[in-house]
């Protein structure tokens, strides 16, 4: 279990890049990108930066983000009142697309259910109440 602290300085970096990367970075690749969490080690020199993208190619906004993550470190040393800044290393977050996907398959399983007994002629016990 992470300390207040960590949870704290998480939520922070996760505010502050989201910050950063809407108002200063001008690459294409980390255009609408959203940061979900932030996992910080207890010593807080380590974070792992979790994102969405809107763009297909998540890939190349993970690589702008690592390219970016330099810059990004700075910025936060500016923003933030701490000794040492946590390194970055970003994680592209599957959950959102996951879940997206599995709403859909629930539409389609309730969708067939529906057309299924729309088919179905009523049953003798149905047809008589």
């Amino acid at each position: 279990m992470t300390n207040p602290r960590s949870r704290r300085v998480a939520e922070q970096i996760r505010h502050e890049l989201a910050d950063i990367v809407l108002r200063e970075m001008k690459d294409p690749r980390v255009a609408g990108v959203s940061f979900t969490a932030v996992d910080v080690s207890s010593d807080l020199e380590h974070a792992k930066v979790w994102f969405t993208t809107f763009q297909a190619d998540h890939e190349a906004a993970r690589q702008g983000l690592a390219h970016a993550a330099g810059f990004l470190r700075t910025e936060l040393a500016h923003r933030m009142r701490m000794r040492t800044v946590p390194k970055l290393g970003f994680q592209y977050d599957e959950s959102v697309e996951r879940g997206a996907h599995l709403s859909h398959l629930i539409d389609l399983a309730v969708e067939e259910d529906r057309r299924h007994h729309q088919d179905q002629p009523p049953r003798d016990d149905e047809a008589q109440g």
